[in-house]
């Protein structure tokens, strides 16, 4: 029994089994054809938008080629109307070319006939002058120099009557309209003028300021003396220092150090030099202001920075005792109205008397005549050819070129011969000054010369290490040779060279 239940167990499992594989086929034949049809119904989908897309695609290019064919047929009825107008634009000019060409052969006639017609008055001319030798027996220049000759007799006492009374009302004429445009310009500019000196008065406000600025043993007056080149005479005066120097620069210069010295009030030889130092800077920027304001006052624009800072420094410059940038700015107002009475160029005479003195801004530095020195200035910064030519030949150096040069000498004339404008004896005196520091500046190792007391001292300053103490004294009597040699001057001069040495450490 137990046998045959195993049999039939197992006879069932193999038919269980047997069933279950095939209904999974079954199952699976019916998914198989289920994802079959999925698969045709996709495919047949996207067949259908891959026909829609080239029918698409085809319409696009189809409206694309017709709107390329448009273009193409609009481009070429423009190449066509190009064209036509081109070939009515050359048969135009070969219509042109060929009236001109017969105009041409036309003026060729005529100047055969004028040219056949003047030979023929010219052998006319010929004949009749032939003639006319025979009757009178006399050739064309015979008879000509004879009636010259003739008529030369006849009114030579007239003719030079005539000539002299024209030459005469000429004269009378060109003196009468130079004297009117003369005095005009003076009237019109009429500055006043102070001739400058070689001292200046500093005012103190309180008296007890001498003995501070005297120092100890004099070292603050005599630092400031050699820093700024200037002599500092204080006497019994009340609350007044003299300032003399020759050269207004240094006396500014000084008196601007005494002010910071006395505003700050400590006065020792460090804070000396400072000072003096800062006074010097703020005249470069003053000199550069005045400059500025000159030109600015006779309407001269467009001037190089470096052509303005030198003309500031003729600020400080004298001339006979007249102030040199004063003498150019005056002369600047009578030239351009001079030049505007005659119909010159009025700028180029403004500008002319401007810079005619330039060259001294810097002559006590370089050799040669302030003429030439602002010649070779002038041309350096690219000025005007034309100004050039009309400055350099106020003292007849060179000749005059221009209109706008007379104009600039005459103004020179007049602005220089006002009386009280110089001094002959001042400008002498001053130049045997320069001509002093100019001797002793000439030697090696000196660093700066300054000539004071009114040219009886002449401080000179030597670099330490180029100069020992036997090459100072040395360096002393070849000066005062020199000086003995070349200059002419009263009395005697001091000759004082100075070698000072400095020793600076810094504690740290």
């Amino acid at each position: 029994m137990s046998y045959q239940s195993l049999l039939m167990g197992g006879g069932l499992l193999i038919a269980g089994l047997v069933a279950g594989y095939f209904i999974r086929l079954a199952i699976a034949a019916r998914s198989a054809n289920s994802l079959e049809r999925r698969l045709k119904t996709e495919l047949e989908e996207t067949k259908n938008k891959a026909r829609e897309i080239v029918l698409e695609a085809k319409d696009k290019a189809a409206s694309l080629l017709d709107e390329i064919k448009n273009e193409e047929r609009n481009r070429k009825i423009q190449l066509d109307r190009s064209e036509e107008r081109l070939l009515k634009r050359e048969e135009s000019i070969e219509n042109q070319v060929r009236d001109f060409r017969a105009g041409e052969s036309r003026l060729v006639q005529e100047q055969d006939k004028l040219k056949a017609e003047k030979a023929r008055l010219e052998d006319l001319q010929k004949r009749f002058n032939q003639e006319l030798e025979k009757v009178a027996k006399l050739s064309e220049g015979e008879a000509q120099s004879l009636l010259l000759k003739r008529v030369e007799e006849q009114h030579r006492q007239d003719l030079a009557s005539a000539i002299q009374k024209l030459e005469q009302q000429k004269k009378e004429e060109v003196e009468k309209r130079s004297l009117q445009i003369i005095t005009t310009a003076i009237q019109r500019y009429a500055r006043s003028h102070v001739a400058e000196v070689t001292t200046s008065v500093f005012h103190l406000k309180d008296e007890e300021m001498k003995g501070k600025i005297i120092g100890r043993e004099g070292r603050n007056i005599r630092a400031l003396e050699r820093l700024t080149g200037v002599e500092i005479i204080i006497d019994e005066t009340p609350e007044t220092i003299v300032v003399s120097s020759f050269d207004p620069l240094r006396r500014e210069i000084a008196k601007l150090s005494l002010e910071k010295l006395i505003k700050d009030g400590r006065i020792q030889p460090a804070k000396i030099e400072e000072k003096v130092e800062e006074a010097k800077q703020e005249i470069n920027k003053r000199i550069q202001e005045i400059g500025e304001q000159a030109a600015f006052e006779v309407g001269v624009v467009d001037l190089p920075k470096e052509i303005i800072q030198l003309l500031g420094r003729l600020h400080f410059r004298t001339s006979y005792g007249q102030n040199v940038l004063v003498h150019s700015v005056e002369m600047a107002h009578i030239a351009g109205m001079i030049a505007a009475e005659l119909r010159a160029n009025a700028d180029v005479a403004k500008r002319g008397a401007l810079l005619h003195d330039i060259g001294k801004a810097i002559s006590h530095e370089v050799e040669g005549t302030h003429v030439e020195l602002g010649r070779k200035i002038l041309k350096k910064y690219a000025i005007d050819e034309a100004v050039i030519q009309a400055m350099e030949s106020h003292h007849e150096e060179y000749p005059f070129a221009t209109t706008e040069s007379f104009i600039v000498a005459a103004a020179d004339v007049l602005s220089a011969a006002r009386p009280g404008a110089r001094r002959d004896t001042i400008e002498n005196y001053l130049r045997r000054l320069e001509d002093l520091e100019k001797i002793a500046a000439g030697f090696e190792g000196v660093k700066n010369v300054y000539a004071l007391s009114a040219g009886r001292e002449i401080r000179v300053f030597v670099v330490p290490e180029k100069i020992d103490d036997f090459g100072a004294l040395q360096l002393a009597r070849d000066i005062a040779g020199k000086i003995q040699g070349e200059l002419k001057y009263p009395g005697e001069i001091k000759v004082n060279v100075i070698r000072e040495s400095r020793a600076v450490e810094y504690a740290k």
